[in-house]
């Protein structure tokens, strides 16, 4: 189980994020996202099948609802099963990286889908996979469909712009 720091740096991700996040793998693809960056808060990730995932991050965001600082709302979704949105209750800090909440305020309002394969390419390219994008397409066909990964190449890209302690790697 994490422990209480762990639980407070998962709060603060929704917080800087705006107060709320939509969705576990939104959680999951932003905290990642940051952590390349040099913006995160130290959680390690494997991949599994939504791509970058942190056991800790998923049991610190457990934890941080358990102690109060996170509150979390299971919602039924159209497909059938069930999402979380999760309502930050810590309040503002003046001395936040503006650049980590730029990001992760970007973060939380892109397309779920495609912020994952982008993300995940990320992720395969720190794995020194020679074609991230393509990878991303074989481990994902039915998300990558219908222009999302494109969609998904643009958002890396105007990630790319933002200038982060680490830059995002060209991919």
């Amino acid at each position: 189980m994490a422990r209480l720091n762990e639980a407070q740096k998962a709060a603060e991700i929704v917080r800087d994020a705006g107060g709320q996040i939509v969705g576990r793998t939104r959680l999951q693809k932003i905290a990642y996202i940051l952590e390349v960056t040099g913006l995160g808060a130290g959680f390690p990730f494997r991949y599994k099948h939504y791509g970058p995932y942190s056991e800790l991050l998923a049991d610190a965001a457990q934890a941080a609802c358990i102690v109060g600082m996170l509150r979390e709302q299971e919602t039924p979704a159209a497909w059938g099963g069930m999402y979380s949105i999760y309502y930050s209750q810590l309040p503002e800090d003046p001395h936040v990286d503006q650049t980590r909440r730029r990001l992760a305020q970007q973060l939380v309002n892109v397309d779920a889908v495609e912020l994952e394969l982008a993300a995940t390419a990320l992720f395969l390219a720190q794995e020194q996979f020679q074609d991230p994008w393509g990878e991303t397409a074989r481990r994902k066909p039915d998300k990558a469909e219908d222009g999302r990964l494109e969609r998904a190449r643009q958002l890396y890209q105007r990630l790319r712009n933002i200038p982060t302690p680490r830059p995002l790697p060209p991919i």
